[in-house]
This record gives structure tokens, C-alpha cells and sequence, in this order.
């Protein structure tokens, strides 16, 4: 089930994290996962995996991995006023677009 949270971030938007171990950071949203209210931003939240090696006489190795956090966790950066904001809703023309609380331009 999809909530109003979720329908706010789309794929591609700049999101800065407002709290957790990773609060100030900021980057582009690389997966919105609805389902889980999650997204996965690019350079935050990393974890370390140690992968095997796939072929026998050749070295396993450390994978760096963007592991998701949760939505309530981030604002998005808005284009204009390049500040975090919250995400309102505005109908023009009979078409739903998002808007920036702060300076009410379109996202």
C-alpha cells in the first residue's frame, strides 16, 4: 500500500537526510521502494559486503552497497530554492504537480 509519503519521492529527485547516522548528507534518488516506504540514495547510508570469489584462484573482495533507508528519514531538495522542503500538491490545469512548501515553485 502506497502512502502519501512515498508518492512525494520519484526516482532521480535530490534528497538530503534529516536524521539517522547519515543526517546532512545528500544525493539522488536511485530506487523508491513503495511497498517498504524506502529509497536508496546515492552515497548514503553504505554498508561494506565481502563477496567470494566467483572463479576458482582469483581473490574474493569488499563490495561498497547503498542499502535503503526509510522515507521519513529525508526531505527533498528543491530545484529553485535549493533548499529541503516539504513536497505539496498543487492542481494546474487539471494536472497534479508537485510543488515546494518554502517557495511554492514546481518540483
Amino acid at each position: 500500500m502506497t502512502t502519501a509519503l512515498m508518492r512525494k519521492i520519484k526516482k532521480g529527485d535530490t534528497l538530503r537526510v534529516v536524521s539517522g547516522k547519515d543526517k546532512g548528507k545528500s544525493g539522488k534518488a536511485l530506487e523508491v521502494i513503495r511497498d517498504e516506504n524506502r529509497v536508496i540514495i546515492e552515497g548514503v547510508n553504505i554498508h561494506t559486503r565481502h563477496q567470494r570469489s566467483k572463479k576458482q584462484g582469483k581473490k574474493g573482495e569488499r563490495v561498497h552497497l547503498a542499502m535503503p533507508i526509510h522515507a521519513s528519514n529525508v526531505l527533498v531538495v528543491c530545484p529553485s530554492c535549493k533548499k529541503p522542503a516539504r513536497v505539496g500538491f498543487q492542481k494546474i490545469e487539471n494536472v497534479k504537480t508537485r510543488i515546494c512548501k518554502k517557495c511554492k515553485s514546481e518540483i
